[in-house]
């Protein structure tokens, strides 16, 4: 396996407020506050400044405080925004603009901020709506305060350095200075921003501490270039319906123009990103979406879009796009090939496998995994052998999904890929039929045979002695089938009686892998239902996900897989448990993030960690809706007896 919260909800959270005492007329509805764009550039004072390099002032607490002075040069107060950090997780925040430095009685307008409601400790910039009327050319101060029991800091943040003209900034701490205290720093702040000036364009939002295990939160392309979307910058926003272009809190548009290597924003319908739409929408209408109801269907759309931008020019997949994931695992791969496949994109399944085949190694194995340019693995990991089980799987999906005019030709060019990897994993089998030990999709090692290599392979024997039986190739059909039937036989020897556990010996407790059994991977055996069942209640976690397994030598903790999860959903909807299948699709679609994308961990409270999106998971959710949707991949057949 490659090594938060909604994020839309943080920023519906930050707007929602207790009015104070004084003047309130904000519409709490995140996203249409108070004036127009137009408005509230009219409405502005004179330029404040963004940069937060410092802390400067503690806030917490009835003896500390901190206020900025402002003069308004329009009539109405449309939102402010400034910079917090928060050590604490539950308490107060309060913001006032007044007209008396020293004096609450004369707030215009006061909002209070939970920081439960907020998503508990954090840091970023909060945009606070208020809607209330001001005189132009008067000076006002904006105040903040907050009140936490926690001895935990609370800090406005600012910049220490010199600003020529720029109005005086207050620092309230009767400690130490007995009161109010002019500096001459100035805090960062915003008064009614627009466009870039507003979170989520060239500085992030509040994002809370918990929701930072999500290193990722989605993706922008070009289909040449991609480019993560920080958690930060995604409170708020969404994609532009069926493509990669992000529509951000003001309005405006966040996108990796053609030719760019890095993102830029731009106003709504910038020809350049209308052009990027339109053409990954008519992508999309190129091959099939699958899904029963509208939420599937956006997954599913959302899914293709991710898998797209995380596919390379060369072909490498990388399971996601953050430091640790930037990577082609074959595993990974070979389950994206086989989603494009069965959705109608033949051309990026094959890139794919054209891929795996440049970077096979001699003896027709991979290595764990390998730098997106292909020159190599990135570093000593130990390889895997189930990759000779998941590429030949993944090719003869390709191939029954392929246009039948030239698919026997481009066959001819993978098929010695497929010779190496099945001779391979042919030999690879011991007295008893099973493969050796090694790492499994844990990539951990085991003592002896493990469920997550003996499946895929399975799986791959069979394909490739189908493959071999279509090209004609009678000696190898018959090599690989003869290999299957025998690795057939000491699953079920080894594997089946314990419920097909982690390990041949039993001693590693139950894995998610026991679903490689089930279609669309391997016709499934008659004991495999209660096995599923069985595995999946040892293996389900409170939040409502499943951890990988339950071996009693190493734990994931509290964290579910959302790839181990839907991996019963598959299993399930290949053999006919429908409402099982359904239950577990939608756990996993309910638990996207506020961009719709899928991650790869769930953690103990039930919110999207790690990175999204990741790889695996889309093409999993896009086999398991196209088989609830009563077009399922198909299961490579059985190899016949002699």
């Amino acid at each position: 396996m490659a090594p938060s919260i909604t994020l839309s909800a943080v920023l519906a959270t930050a707007l929602l407020s207790i009015p104070g005492p004084t003047t309130d007329t904000t519409d709490t509805t995140a996203g249409t506050i108070g004036t127009t764009t137009a408005d509230a550039a009219a409405s502005a004072p004179r330029a404040e400044q963004a940069r937060h390099d410092v802390g400067l002032f503690g806030i917490k607490a009835a003896d500390h405080a901190a206020a900025q002075e402002f003069t308004a040069a329009g009539s109405r107060l449309d939102r402010v925004g400034f910079y917090l950090t928060s050590a604490a997780s539950t308490g107060t925040v309060t913001v006032q603009v007044r007209t008396a430095l020293d004096g609450a009685a004369s707030a215009v307008a006061t909002r209070t901020l939970d920081l439960a409601a907020l998503g508990g400790a954090g840091a970023g910039w909060i945009e606070v709506p208020f809607g209330a009327p001001l005189t132009a050319g008067s000076p006002y101060y904006l105040f903040v305060q907050a009140t936490t029991r926690e001895g935990k800091a609370v800090v406005w943040h600012g910049t220490r350095t010199a600003d020529p003209g720029a109005p005086v900034s207050w620092n309230y701490d009767r400690a130490y200075w007995g009161g109010w205290h002019a500096d001459a720093a100035r805090l960062a702040f915003h008064v009614n921003p627009v466009g870039a000036d507003r979170c989520g364009e060239s500085e992030p939002c509040y994002v809370p501490t918990s929701s930072l295990a999500a290193r990722t939160a989605g993706l922008l392309t070009n289909q040449q270039v991609t480019e993560a979307v920080a958690p930060s910058f995604a409170v708020g926003a969404g994609y532009v319906e069926g493509s990669n272009v992000l529509r951000l809190p003001s309005g405006r548009w966040r996108h990796l123009p053609a030719g760019r290597g890095a993102s830029v924003v731009t106003e709504a319908d910038d020809p350049g990103a209308l052009k990027q739409i339109a053409e990954s929408r008519a992508w999309l209408a190129a091959g099939k979406v699958p899904g029963s109801t509208p939420a599937r269907r956006e997954a599913s759309r959302r899914a293709l879009l991710s898998m797209r931008a995380l596919l390379r020019p060369n072909g490498a997949f990388a399971a996601a796009w953050s430091q640790a994931w930037e990577y082609s695992w074959p595993r990974d791969g070979s389950f994206a090939a086989a989603a494009f496949a069965a959705t109608g994109h033949d051309a990026e399944a094959y890139r794919m496998l054209r891929h795996d085949q440049a970077t096979q190694r001699p003896d027709g194995t991979w290595e764990a995994r390998t730098t997106l340019d292909g020159a190599g693995p990135p570093d000593g990991r130990t390889w895997q052998l189930d990759g000779n089980g998941w590429v030949p799987w993944a090719t003869w999906q390709w191939y029954r999904a392929a246009p039948a005019k030239d698919r026997a030709a481009r066959l001819a060019a993978l098929y010695p890929m497929v010779r190496k990897a099945a001779d391979h994993a042919a030999d690879s089998l011991d007295a008893d039929g099973l493969p050796p030990a090694g790492p499994d999709y844990w990539e951990l090692p085991t003592d002896t045979a493990n469920i997550g290599t003996a499946a895929p392979l399975l799986s791959g024997l069979n394909a490739a002695a189908d493959l071999a039986r279509t090209s004609g190739q009678g000696a190898d059909a018959t090599r690989w089938a003869t290999a299957a039937r025998r690795l057939a036989d000491g699953i079920a020897t080894h594997f089946a009686p314990l419920g097909y556990p982690r390990t041949s010996d039993g001693l590693h407790g139950r894995d998610s892998a026991a679903a490689f059994m089930a279609p669309p991977f391997n016709t499934a055996p008659a004991d495999l239902a209660t096995a599923l069942d069985s595995t999946h209640r040892a293996l389900l976690l409170p939040n409502g996900g499943l951890t990988p397994g339950n071996d009693p030598g190493f734990s994931w903790g509290a964290y579910a897989w959302t790839p181990s999860t839907t991996f019963f959903a598959l299993a399930w909807a290949g053999t006919g448990e429908r409402q099982k299948a359904e239950r577990v699709l939608d756990w996993v679609l309910s638990k996207r993030n506020g961009l719709g994308e899928l991650s790869e961990t769930v953690n103990g409270s039930g919110r999207p960690s790690s990175v999204a999106p990741l790889g695996w998971t889309d093409s999993l959710v896009l086999l398991t809706a196209l088989a609830l949707d009563g077009t399922p991949a198909p299961t490579p057949p059985t190899a016949p007896a002699p």
